[in-house]
């Protein structure tokens, strides 16, 4: 294409053509007469029109024009680009526009079809589009030029470009016949095109430099494509009427057709010859230049005969005919195209050639090898192939068996496609049928056609598709004397798919309806091999192991024969191929007994019909003695057929079990006949049952004919589905369970039912069959009603034997549960020896009949009787499981036999768990009747089981009932009500009131006490199930608005709430595993969340009313507490003993606190409980002692609805008029009530005064906040009610000079103390001198008895431990222990406790509130308080200090010991917790006097080993912990809680004094901490790493380090304590601490490594961790995470590992290096310095450089320059005419990265002194624990000191130690050198001599 081509092609252009070429294209407003724009080819040419035609200088727009000059660029994307921007461009554009750049577009538009990417090809097309539709009719002029290349591109291999092509082209030529009349005007030009592309090579193809393999794939394309242009082409034009893609329906032979057809023709056969025949071209290696040849040499066939002569003819028909060389699948279709053509227009071409070498031997390899994949398109053309060989070709018989025997090699029977399988079947059979119809073409007489078909059939038909049909099977079920024909013995042992079969099969079925079409006679050959194959598989030796497998392809071809002779109605298969086969093999089946030969014959009779099988069966010899012989073509008389049936088949099939009983059976039923149905079904029971009863003398019934029997009613069964199909109003006979009932088997199945053990093995079996239901849907009993109900009732006597059999009472208690009479039980007379077997045949029954057992509708009681009875047996089977690990060999062994009944009904119930609601309401509510009544009885009957085991197992089992048997809510609400209904032993505290569900208290005398360990199994119950169902099902009953319509219409009532369980269950308070706190409140609360109030309060209203009547009924007994001013569920709710009183009061504080219940409802309760109060004019003093109780509760709740109110809408001050004038109302009048009795110190036992003051105290609540720091009063009260307070309190002060001493009641006491608290909180302002000396005196000596008590009781401790101090008696120990800590009147405590509020009162209000009344309190503070502060501040700390030295005393005796102090204090819990308020607001001197005075005290243990006592205590209270660990950590305690008790380290020392300080070889020994801490501190980290993360043990290591490390921060810096601490860490503290610190992290970091989470994504853990660490590296307190560690929780405990961390980096960085390094595990590392880099290095990073640059270094040669932003220090020193600057750079992983330090500048200074001061920085600093601006002050002093001339230790050469940082001090008695102690001690330990390292001498 790239040649220039001749001018004579183009020279002779006239007007007219490019008018006829304009007349073609639609037309267009801007048309205009321009030449064909000088372009011939790929070359452009000078125009030789006249200017007044031709204008091509026309100007091109320039943007148009710089597009089409990137067109000839060689990039793919550019050329993209480009034809894009022009496509844009065209659209823009109009057509006079346009018309300029159409011969550049020309020129373009050729080179463009032939580029490499498809791409650029289809953007072409699309750009042509947009041209030619823009242009239109001025397109003519060069439509010569364009329409060869245009043409072309029509076929290019890519099918998108291809359609853009036509898209374009239609686009220029709309109609159908343009297009055609185009094509014709430009044949000349299309026809040169396509030539020029012919002659093209790879190398000519194109100019630029394109890869060799692109070259040769484009060559290949345009091959391909030219050729099938140019076949098009001839098909067009030289048969124009022929339907061709594009040119359809052509009406008339276009204008000038003719002179094209013979232009076309001439250059056809000169392209013809001129490329010998484009033989050549079948030699490519390209597939699709090859496929283009084939078509284009079928054009020439078919177009241009004329071409092919006598020369060429031999030459084409080689290379045509012998095509079956061909492998490549894509060229198949065109290559058949040609052979087929040339082969039927070429006859004469066969015998130019040698047919066997050049066409048969490749024809036989394509088909041998599955046509090379191809088998779609070529299997059709098989046949039409060979009607195309001349007979002459042919050589008879051989060429067909050949044929065939190649083509059968060629199929693919297992991977194939069913598309191909089927091709090849079909074309099988065509040729097949072709070799048998057209045989007279190559035999010369009828004895030769005859043989020849005979050849086919037996040779083909036979030996080859009949045989492997018959391999199908395994290769060891072939008869090894018949071997399989040719190649079939090699596919024996391929698994066939079964579609082949399927296809095979038909294919042999329809060759035999044609070969029996065509001649009849032939049929007989393949009948032979037919009964041949079957006779000699019947005549094998049968097998148990595969009795049936080979036998199989012979029944699947019968129905495959049936199923043709259906569609084509014809007969022959019965007649000639399947009768004669049955006539001739019945007497071997019968004596073989095979069951291959009777499910042959069976399948025949389904197929067939029986008479008609056994009409041919019995036609001749074979016929009994019953009438003359039958004729074969007719079906057998009735008669004689039952005669048979009777006499052969029934003794036949049913004579015995053995592996063919199956199928004997299956040729049973199908030999049953419409027209005597009933006499042969009676046949067979009759036979069958008198086989049964043979042993019926013997006892039992012959079980081999059951089994057979019960195999038989399977059968029937499937038989009646069967003949139940079709219309469901005609019932054939056999098609009703009915038409099969037999009375004679009715008595037989009842009478195996009720027999005696042993059973028979089928027994259970044929009963089972008999009544079927084995499965869903299969309901077809063969027995009546009657019968069925007998045989359950037998079924129901038999389990209950079991069930009252059993060792638990409360299943055999069930058993009383069935009545005898109704269900005819008669439970008497069993032996109970065979009990386990009779239950065992009876759950077979059941088992095998449940869908039967759940129709018996009319038997409800029988039906829910032995539906209960099973799941009885189940429980009895979970109790067993649940208690057998208790049990003894012996009872396991008693108890296995019944295990395995239990254990197999509990299988069964698992398995058909979703069926039970299908049963009918009666039956369903029988048996819930049963299983509840079970249930309940167990619970209080069974004591063998845990009793938390035993409560979540019946919770399990009432779960289960529920779920399965209850199909409404109305029916779990039944089923709740009968479970939690009255009952002997339920309830306890409440007697329900059926008709309102609610209930009234009983009282004591009604409560049976014996029943208490069944009846809190009960509530645990209930407990459990309220947690698994819902508070709304079990209590509320949620969701039933209404009864069921037919409960309604007998009782009218609503369903309402089980209001008097709840209250049971409160009342109730604790149970196994349980408790109202934990367990009960709440799902309480979660329910009144989740519902509006209108439905969940009445609910509560109701639990409150039943409450409060119960607490007025039993208000006498009633005692008064402590008071409380705002109670915490839990341990003040325990001091309430009346359970009903307990039960309210928990429950109103829930629901206050809650918010469930708010200041409104609270108003109404208080209203409510105040009318109570007086009955009439009386008082109603059980009301009176439970009021107090109840008001504590509520007043808060109303206290802050008046606050709001106050602060909302109150802005005056006054109390809210609606509710708080009447609570003041009410108060004031009881105050007054109050003011009328005599003052306390005179009240004598018996008055009831001790209530009122309770009533009155219960309205002041005092609620803690801050900490208890600050008690916060909850209540505005007015003047008047002030007044009335204070005149209370004054009245008991006047009074109480004369007479206190005469009155030490504890009562009085006790009052007293809370009317201080409460006269204090509300009247302190009003306080006068002699109040505030009233108030102090009291609490003072209060709190003075309390600490005497707890310092006797230290005493007693210390006496009990140093007595029997050497004795090993430590139960004795334990005892006086007990006794010690015993405090037998709780008084003092309660009264002390009442102090410590007060005081902590008035410490918030002296020290730590701003108050208004400042210049009153200014005196109170300075005169009075300050002093009284301190002492009762000293006596608070000789409390702690007291119950702790008890603790340390007791652990120095025993663990247990120990214990039991702890465990004391938790009988005053409140108390010791205001104790340990207290102790946190101790001054520094105030706790030193405490120390001071416990030194003094001489017991055994002292202060410091009191406060570890208590914070390790093993019963601790947190906050009590908390003081302790505040007391060690400050001084003045802390010096003495780390150094223990002798003497301390001096801390005071200053730098001189240090250097001078004599330090020996091991610096370490001079340090001892406290026992407590040098343990936990050195061992207890190698046991903690395996401890749980919040464990005991784990709390009390960081504590400790949290001890440490706060004493070691508070100590100076470089003084010689903190030195030594820090080298006793160094070389002593364990540091795999800082492994458990990360056990806390660990996991959280894995996780945060795996997801690369960002840092806004941190999970809880990692985020508390790291904000600790921050803020301990910033502040360096451990204070704040130890506040809030209590309660421990892994939250608080990773938090508090984070901020250990954090100080232990700022402390002791060495150590944290050291650790790091000695890490092995890389993950680890990485995570941990991942986590130190993102949150510690930082913060501590910054924390060093400040330090830094704010140290005062002090010294005019040494400075120091700090750069944040590089984390940079550089450090300067200049002596004299020396010096030298450091840079330290610290790295972003500090300091778990060492620090590089490196020498910037120096003068003066040798290169080995620069490096070993270089190396002394490095190890300074390496080795520093602590501020790394004391690293460098080090340094500089070790320079101080070279230049000094203090000489350097020549072990380390520094002057000073790089750890301890001493001076070398000893001296060598032989060389004088110094070292320091240190470097000396650890040389002698590693070199193991004591010499000097320099001289060698000894040291």
């Amino acid at each position: 294409m790239g040649r220039q081509k001749g001018d004579g092609a183009r020279s002779k252009a006239r007007p007219s053509s490019s008018s006829l070429a304009a007349s073609l294209l639609p037309s267009s407003s801007a048309a205009a007469a321009v030449g064909f724009g000088g372009y011939v080819g790929s070359s452009r040419l000078d125009s030789t029109l006249p200017t007044e035609v031709s204008n091509p200088l026309l100007d091109i727009d320039s943007e148009v024009a710089q597009h089409l000059k990137r067109l000839a660029r060689k990039d793919p994307t550019t050329k993209l680009k480009a034809l894009a921007s022009l496509s844009s461009l065209l659209k823009q554009k109009s057509g006079k526009e346009i018309v300029p750049i159409i011969p550049q577009w020309a020129f373009e538009y050729k080179k463009l079809l032939l580029d490499y990417n498809r791409e650029v090809r289809r953007a072409t097309h699309e750009t042509m589009t947009n041209l030619v539709t823009a242009v239109g009719r001025d397109l003519a002029p060069h439509l010569k030029s364009l329409m060869g290349p245009w043409w072309f591109s029509q076929f290019d291999p890519s099918s998108e470009v291809s359609q853009a092509a036509k898209h374009s082209l239609q686009a220029a030529f709309p109609a159908q016949e343009k297009r055609l009349d185009a094509l014709i005007l430009c044949t000349n030009e299309v026809f040169m095109y396509l030539e020029e592309n012919l002659k093209l090579t790879p190398q000519t193809l194109s100019d630029k430099a394109v890869a060799l393999d692109e070259l040769q794939e484009m060559h290949q394309q345009v091959i391909s494509s030219s050729l099938l242009a140019l076949a098009t082409l001839l098909d067009v034009l030289v048969f124009v009427q022929i339907e061709r893609p594009g040119f359809e329906n052509i009406s008339a032979e276009p204008k000038h057709a003719s002179k094209a057809k013979a232009t076309a023709i001439s250059f056809a056969e000169k392209l013809f010859s001129a490329h010998k025949y484009f033989l050549e071209f079948l030699k490519s290696q390209s597939p699709a230049v090859r496929s283009a040849t084939y078509t284009v040499l079928r054009s020439f066939i078919k177009n241009i005969p004329q071409a092919f002569g006598e020369g060429n003819m031999k030459a084409i028909a080689i290379a045509v005919l012998g095509a079956f060389q061909e492998k490549d699948p894509a060229c198949h279709s065109s290559m058949w195209d040609a052979i087929l053509l040339f082969s039927k227009r070429f006859p004469v071409s066969w015998t130019t050639l040698n047919v066997q070498k050049s066409v048969f031997n490749r024809f036989w390899s394509f088909i041998r090898n599955g046509c090379f994949g191809s088998q779609q398109i070529s299997y059709p053309a098989l046949v039409l192939f060979i009607d195309t060989i001349p007979s002459k070709a042919f050589s008879g018989d051989k060429f067909f068996l050949e044929f065939f025997h190649n083509l059968w090699a060629g199929r693919k029977p297992v991977h194939s496609l069913n598309a191909d399988q089927m091709a090849f079947f079909r074309s099988f059979k065509e040729c097949f049928f072709w070799g048998l119809h057209n045989a007279s073409r190559f035999c010369d007489s009828v004895d030769s056609i005859s043989n020849f078909r005979i050849t086919l059939i037996n040779d083909i038909l036979v030996k080859l598709l009949w045989q492997e049909y018959l391999s199908s099977v395994s290769s060891k079920d072939q008869d090894s004397d018949q071997p399989l024909h040719g190649k079939a013995t090699e596919m024996q042992n391929i698994k066939y798919s079964i579609s082949y079969l399927q296809e095979l099969g038909k294919c042999i079925v329809e060759i035999l309806s044609g070969i029996y079409s065509l001649e009849e006679d032939l049929l007989s050959f393949f009948c032979m091999a037919f009964q041949e194959a079957c006779e000699r598989l019947l005549q094998k030796k049968v097998t148990i192991e595969q009795p049936t497998l080979n036998i199989e392809p012979i029944i699947k071809f019968l129905f495959l024969v049936d199923l043709h002779a259906k569609q084509k109605g014809e007969s022959w298969p019965l007649l000639h191929l399947v009768g004669p086969m049955l006539a001739k093999c019945f007497s071997l089946v019968r004596s073989l007994d095979s069951a291959d030969g009777v499910r042959l014959l069976s399948t025949s009779v389904s197929i067939f019909g029986a008479r008609k099988v056994l009409q041919v069966i019995f036609s001749s010899n074979n016929a009994p003695s019953c009438g003359p012989p039958c004729d074969k073509d007719s079906e057998m008389m009735l008669e004689n057929f039952l005669q048979v049936y009777k006499e052969i088949f029934v003794p036949w099939c049913l004579r015995g079990h053995d592996c063919t009983t199956n199928a004997r059976l299956d040729l049973l039923l199908a030999l049953l006949d419409d027209e005597c149905f009933s006499e042969q079904w009676h046949a067979i029971i009759t036979y069958a049952i008198d086989l049964v009863n043979l042993k019926i003398g013997s006892g039992s019934m012959d079980s081999n004919h059951l089994a057979v029997l019960a195999m038989l009613f399977e059968k029937a069964r499937n038989e009646i589905r069967i003949r139940r199909v079709g219309d469901s109003s005609f019932h054939p006979l056999g098609s009703l369970p009915d038409h099969w009932h037999h009375e004679l088997l009715e008595t037989t199945a009842v009478s195996v039912a009720s027999s005696v053990p042993p059973f028979g093995t089928s027994d259970a079996q044929f009963l089972c069959s008999v009544l079927g239901g084995a499965t869903e849907g299969n309901l077809d009993s063969f027995v009546s009603r009657k019968s069925m109900a007998l045989i359950f009732k037998e079924v129901l006597r038999n389990i209950v034997s079991f069930i009252m059999d059993s060792s638990f009472s409360s299943v055999k208690q069930a058993g009383a549960l069935f009545d005898p009479e109704e269900n005819c039980l008669g439970l008497d007379g069993k032996n109970p020896a065979n009990v386990v077997d009779m239950a065992r045949f009876a759950l077979e029954i059941v088992e095998g009949s449940f869908s039967c057992l759940r129709a018996l509708d009319e038997e409800s009681g029988l039906v829910s009787s032995i539906s209960a009875a099973v799941f009885i047996i189940d429980w009895e089977y979970r109790m067993t499981v649940a208690r057998v690990d208790t049990l003894d060999d012996e009872s396991r062994r008693m108890i296995k036999a019944r295990m395995g009944i239990c254990e197999s009904a509990h299988g069964y119930l698992s398995k058909i768990s979703n069926l039970w609601k299908s049963f009918c309401k009666d039956v369903r509510q029988g048996i819930r009747t049963i299983l509840i009544c079970t249930i309940r009885s167990s619970i209080f009957r069974e004591d063998k089981l845990d009793n938390n085991k035993f409560a979540s197992l019946s919770c399990m089992m009432v779960i289960d009932v529920l779920e399965r048997l209850c199909q409404d809510q109305y029916e779990e609400q039944n089923l709740l009500d009968h479970l939690l209904s009255k009952g002997d032993t339920w309830p306890w505290w409440i007697t329900p009131d059926l008709n309102s569900m609610e209930g009234l208290a009983k009282s004591d005398n009604e409560r049976s006490y014996d029943t208490a360990h069944g009846y809190y199994k009960f509530i645990s119950l209930i407990d459990k199930l309220i947690y698994e169902l819902g508070f709304h099902k079990v209590i509320a009953c949620d969701g039933l608005d209404t009864l069921p319509l037919s409960i309604k219409a007998s009782k009218n009532t609503e369903v309402t709430s089980r209001a008097w369980v709840a209250a049971e269950i409160l009342c109730s308070w604790k149970w196994p595993e349980g408790s109202v706190a934990t367990s009960f409140f709440p799902q309480l609360v979660s329910f009144a969340e989740s519902r509006n109030y209108s439905y969940s309060g009445s609910i509560l209203d109701s639990i409150f009313s039943i409450l409060f009547d119960g607490a007025l009924i039993h208000g006498e007994n009633c005692s008064q507490g402590s008071l409380h001013a705002w109670p915490t569920l839990g341990g003040d709710m325990e001091d309430i003993q009346e359970p009903f009183l307990r039960a309210l009061v928990s429950f109103l504080f829930t629901l206050l606190k809650e918010n469930i219940w708010g200041p409104e409802k609270a108003m109404v309760l208080f209203q409510l409980l105040v009318d109570k109060l007086f009955l009439g004019e009386a008082v109603n003093s059980n009301c009176l002692r439970i009021l107090p109780s109840i008001l504590c509760v509520i007043v808060p709740t109303l206290c802050q609805r008046s606050i709001r109110s106050i602060e909302c809408t109150n802005k005056d001050g006054k109390p809210d008029p609606l509710y708080e004038n009447q609570i003041q109302d009410t108060v004031k009048s009881w105050i007054q009530r109050i003011l009328q009795f005599p003052p306390l110190v005179t009240w004598q036992t018996g008055e009831d005064m001790e209530e009122w003051f309770h009533l009155v105290f219960s309205c002041y609540p005092l609620r803690p906040v801050g900490g208890a720091e600050i008690m916060k009063l909850d209540r505005n009260i007015d003047h008047e009610e002030r007044a009335l307070l204070l005149n209370l309190f004054q009245k008991q002060r006047h009074e109480s000079g004369r007479s206190i001493d005469a009155n030490q009641l504890p009562v009085v006491q006790m009052l007293l103390s809370k009317l201080l608290i409460i006269s204090l909180g509300y009247c302190w302002r009003e306080f006068d001198e002699e109040d505030w000396e009233f108030l102090f005196s009291h609490l003072r000596g209060w709190i003075e008895s309390a600490v005497l008590m707890m310092e006797e009781v230290a005493e007693n401790v210390n006496d009990a431990v140093t007595e029997h101090s050497s004795s090993d008696n430590f139960d004795l120990i334990h005892k006086k222990l007990e006794e010690s800590v015993l405090i037998s009147d709780h008084s003092l405590i309660n009264i002390s406790k009442n102090s410590l509020i007060s005081f902590s009162f008035l410490y918030g209000l002296l020290e730590l509130q701003p108050t208004e009344d400042t210049d009153n309190l200014n005196s109170l503070r300075t005169e009075r308080w300050d002093p009284i502060k301190n002492q009762i501040l000293e006596s608070i700390l000789r409390l702690f200090f007291s119950t702790g030295i008890a603790e340390a005393i007791a652990g120095s005796c025993s663990f247990e010991a120990a214990s039991i102090i702890s465990a004391s204090r938790f009988y005053h819990r409140s108390f010791w917790e205001s104790v340990a308020s207290s102790v946190l607001k101790s001054p520094a001197h105030t706790r030193d006097e405490a120390v001071k005075s416990i030194k003094l005290w001489g017991l055994s243990k002292g202060p410091i080993c009191a406060l570890y006592a208590i914070l390790f205590s093993s019963r601790p209270i947190p906050s009590l912990q908390l003081a302790a660990y505040a007391v060690l950590s400050t001084e003045p305690v802390s010096k003495l809680a780390v150094f223990g008790e002798g003497i301390a380290p001096c801390s005071d020392v200053d730098s001189n004094a240090q250097e001078s300080m004599h330090l020996d070889l091991s610096a370490e020994e001079n340090v001892h901490l406290t026992k407590e801490l040098s343990y936990i501190i050195e061992k207890l980290p190698y046991d903690v790493l395996d401890m749980d993360l919040v464990a005991e043990q784990r709390v009390h290591l960081f504590l400790a380090w949290a001890l440490l490390l706060s004493h070691l921060s508070s100590l100076p810096s470089l003084s010689s304590p903190r030195e030594r601490l820090v080298q006793y860490i160094q070389n002593s503290a364990n540091p795999m601490i800082l492994d458990c610190l990360f056990q806390h992290l660990l996991s959280d970091l894995s996780v945060m490594h795996f997801q690369k989470k960002k840092d806004g994504e941190l999970p809880s853990v990692l985020s508390e961790a790291a904000t600790a660490a921050r803020h301990t590296i910033t502040t360096g307190s451990l204070l704040f995470s130890v506040e809030p560690l209590w309660p421990i929780e892994p939250l608080k405990m990773a938090a508090f590992a984070g901020a250990i961390y954090g100080l232990m980096l700022r402390l002791l960085p060495a150590y944290v290096w050291g650790w790091f390094s000695d890490l092995r595990d890389r993950s680890t590392s990485s995570m941990i310095e991942s986590f130190t880099r993102t949150w510690c290095s930082p913060p501590l990073v910054a924390n060093e450089l400040s330090l830094i640059k704010t140290a005062n270094f002090a010294d005019e040669n040494f400075s120091v320059s700090v750069s944040k932003s590089a984390n940079e220090v550089v450090a300067t020193y200049t002596k004299d005419e020396t010096g030298m600057d450091l840079i330290i750079r610290l790295p972003a992983s500090y300091p778990l990265r060492p620090v590089d330090v490196d020498c910037m500048r120096s003068l003066g200074i040798s290169e080995v002194k620069q490096r070993k001061w270089l190396m002394s920085m490095m190890m300074f600093v390496r080795n520093q624990n602590g501020a790394l601006a004391e690293a460098v002050r080090v340094w500089k002093r070790n320079f101080d000191k070279e230049f000094e001339g203090v000489e350097e230790c020549p072990i380390c050469y520094s002057v000073i130690h790089t750890v301890n940082h001493s001076l070398p001090r000893l001296a060598c008695k032989t060389c004088k050198h110094k070292f320091h102690a240190a470097c000396l001690y650890k040389w002698f330990s590693t070199s193991h001599k004591s010499s000097c390292p320099l001289c060698q001498s000894p040291f």
